[in-house]
């Protein structure tokens, strides 16, 4: 992650005039099971897609508020990388899309038994939204409300 100070003056006099939203209370639920019985899936806002999925549009203002259905059997290699941020370096993401999407580390804890099992869809979506409200009003809740109907009892959420 970058140092305030190592960003473009643009990108500094953005978030220092950015309307920033606070959510009070924070929405989260404690875990009903251990976690070796919880079903688990990721939520990445790393804007990845698959080569058979479109990609996401940088040219929305505010943000591309959709998202992507990743399948739990997809090889990181396959994702692509469409983020729309300037301000942080994609090399290490590129290199390794385990660091923004990390099925094969998912994967492992439940070989291991740290975990119950793997759900078998994931979820992108494009960080750096600067007009959220549609993102919390239909694509959030929509992923919401998919992973409760798949009986997720914890998500790994990984914000880039």
């Amino acid at each position: 992650m970058a140092n305030v100070s190592e960003l473009p003056l643009s990108a500094r006099l953005f978030l220092k005039a950015y309307p920033w939203r606070r959510i009070d209370p924070v929405p989260w639920s404690p875990l009903s099971r251990p976690l070796a019985e919880s079903r688990v899936a990721i939520v990445s806002t790393a804007g990845l897609a698959l080569p058979d999925q479109e990609p996401f549009d940088n040219d929305v203002r505010g943000g591309d508020c959709s998202f992507r259905e990743i399948p739990s059997d997809a090889t990181t290699r396959a994702l692509i990388d469409s983020h729309r941020s300037a301000s942080y370096d994609h090399s290490g993401v590129q290199a390794d899309p385990n660091l923004a999407f990390p099925i094969d580390r998912i994967r492992e804890l439940a070989a291991e038994g740290a975990i119950g099992s793997v759900n078998h869809r994931h979820f992108s979506l494009m960080g750096s939204i600067t007009a959220p409200g549609r993102l919390t009003t239909r694509s959030a809740k929509a992923v919401a409300d998919a992973l409760a109907a798949d009986g997720v009892d914890a998500v790994l959420l990984v914000p880039i």
